[in-house]
């Protein structure tokens, strides 16, 4: 028997390779190897599937958020940070893709309203910062995201394994973000 947590990993996928709008049920189902009734029965809806796949990501962005105002303190509490953000990344890489690539087409679905209400809080979390530091971090953050979000889609054929571009991530993003202005 297929468990939710199985159909809720199937429907992430389908969602991440055809999209939210191009994915029903019965691809859902199909992906699974059950029936649609099956998916039915422990998801209400496309949108709860939805719901479903997202909030894990959305809760661990949550727990981390917080520890923003880490980017502008020691180098070491600004490792810390990396470290636990680009590990959420490539544990969540498949709910990175769908809200970069799809959340402007979703706006109004509940659970990429309160994703886009966590990327705001993370924004306005950090100390008092310059132009150019509000800009490093959104270039150097979410192009990180982006990165993982969108990896093998570029047909490239010696990509690196994850722990060399976790490693690589973390020590390009702490260059990147070593020079944000203290408070």
């Amino acid at each position: 028997m297929t468990t939710a947590s199985e159909l809720r990993d199937a429907a992430l996928r389908e969602f991440a390779s055809a999209g939210y709008l191009g994915t029903s049920i019965q691809a859902i189902a199909d992906r699974a190897g059950v029936s649609k009734a099956s998916v039915l029965y422990h998801y209400t809806s496309k949108e709860a599937l939805l719901d479903a796949a997202l909030s894990p990501a959305i809760e661990q962005i949550g727990a981390i958020l917080p520890r923003t105002v880490q980017l502008s303190g020691t180098d070491e509490e600004r490792r810390d940070f990396l470290v636990r953000f680009v590990d959420l990344l490539l544990e969540h890489r498949l709910a990175a893709q769908i809200f970069i690539t799809q959340s402007g087409a979703l706006i109004d679905v509940p659970v990429v309203a309160r994703a886009q209400v966590l990327i705001r809080e993370i924004a306005e979390a950090r100390p008092q910062q310059t132009v150019d530091d509000q800009v490093r971090f959104a270039v150097a953050l979410g192009g990180a995201a982006y990165l993982l979000a969108q990896a093998g889609s570029y047909g490239v054929q010696a990509a690196p394994d994850d722990t060399q571009l976790r490693d690589s991530l973390i020590r390009i993003l702490g260059e990147l973000l070593a020079s944000v202005t203290p408070a």
